[in-house]
């Protein structure tokens, strides 16, 4: 029989980092638990031990430091987390693990906002936003930009490659289905049936490098993917072609793409970078062919409420014994890192 006195929940992030992520909605979705946190705590090992070993139940997010040994011993009743970011692993240790704690990640909600961003900087590329900026301000406002589509037999639209089937890269597939595109797809793990049905077709990245007007990074950061984008991939590029980074910046081998770049062969639109943020005297700041936004793809303003509302749903369906749709198990932890 399930306790008549509600759980306790604790909120651990930085309001400062996501002042937006608890609008009065998500506080009334709070109620079947007993808050003992009523404003969002980025240091936990402040609170006192009366109340730590009452939670059982924690909604994290950005801020929130690692749930190590130490902060556990004192948290003796905490079964569950959910964490509104996407990235588990820095808040996840052995002691962690071993304790039986179950944790989910709000990775599919966030997947949104960085395919819509992704998009959108499909459609600048294609459009050679870039390379006009450059013509606008050496030659200012022309008549007509001298815009030329890449000679492509037998396709009116342009190939866009996607490196990962990740949830933000299956996102921005469904999305670019609307738009008149070939779409590539350089994923080892993914289903070539269930592709061949979306008319996506499955290569290894050598051919999507070869045949993509833009490439778009989704895979997950590990020891398989890091640096992945390489000096030999970038040479492999189409003259012109745009690269698009939205995953992490260590997929790409930085140096390799600065040089790419100042060849003035490629294009380069990037949200991630390493290192993050960017030291001032970058290349990729000042280079013509390069664009840098710092690290705004994911979920910001309104939309972090899309992450609390599947960070609520996920801590009432533990609560209720029901099944979780987004957890994250040790073995998978670290393709959400």
């Amino acid at each position: 029989m399930r306790s008549a006195t509600p759980p306790g929940l604790a909120l651990f992030y930085d309001r400062g980092r996501a002042p937006d992520l608890m609008g009065d909605a998500q506080r009334d979705g709070l109620a079947p638990f007993r808050l003992l946190t009523h404003e969002p705590v980025a240091a936990p090992t402040n609170l006192p031990d009366s109340v730590l070993a009452e939670i059982e139940l924690v909604i994290s997010g950005w801020g929130c430091p690692c749930l190590d040994e130490p902060l556990l011993e004192r948290m003796p009743k905490l079964r569950f987390v959910a964490h509104t970011g996407s990235a588990v692993k820095p808040i996840v240790s052995p002691s962690f693990w071993s304790r039986g704690i179950r944790i989910s990640s709000a990775a599919a909600a966030n997947a949104r906002p960085v395919a819509e961003y992704a998009l959108a900087a499909i459609l600048w590329a294609n459009k050679q936003v870039l390379a006009a900026r450059e013509f606008y301000r050496d030659k200012g406002r022309p008549q007509r930009y001298p815009w030329t589509a890449p000679d492509t037999p037998g396709n009116c639209g342009p190939t866009i490659g996607i490196v990962g089937a990740s949830r933000t890269g299956r996102h921005l597939m469904n999305l670019l289905s609307h738009f008149d595109m070939t779409v590539l797809l350089a994923d080892p793990y993914a289903d070539a049936a269930a592709l061949s049905d979306a008319n996506i077709r499955l290569v290894d990245r050598e051919e999507l490098a070869a045949l993509s007007d833009v490439v778009s990074l989704h895979a997950p950061l590990t020891d398989e993917t890091r640096g992945m984008i390489d000096a030999a991939f970038l040479a492999r590029m189409k003259q012109g072609a745009t690269l698009v980074n939205t995953g992490r910046g260590g997929l790409v081998d930085q140096d390799a793409l600065v040089t790419g770049l100042r060849g003035g062969g490629i294009f380069a639109i990037l949200d991630v970078t390493e290192p993050e943020p960017l030291p001032p005297d970058s290349p990729l700041l000042s280079l013509p062919n390069a664009f840098v936004s710092p690290h705004v793809a994911g979920a910001a303003g309104y939309e972090t409420r899309r992450l609390a509302n599947l960070a609520i749903s996920e801590t009432l369906r533990f609560h209720l014994g029901e099944p979780l749709l987004h957890e994250v198990l040790q073995r998978h932890a670290e393709r959400f890192g």
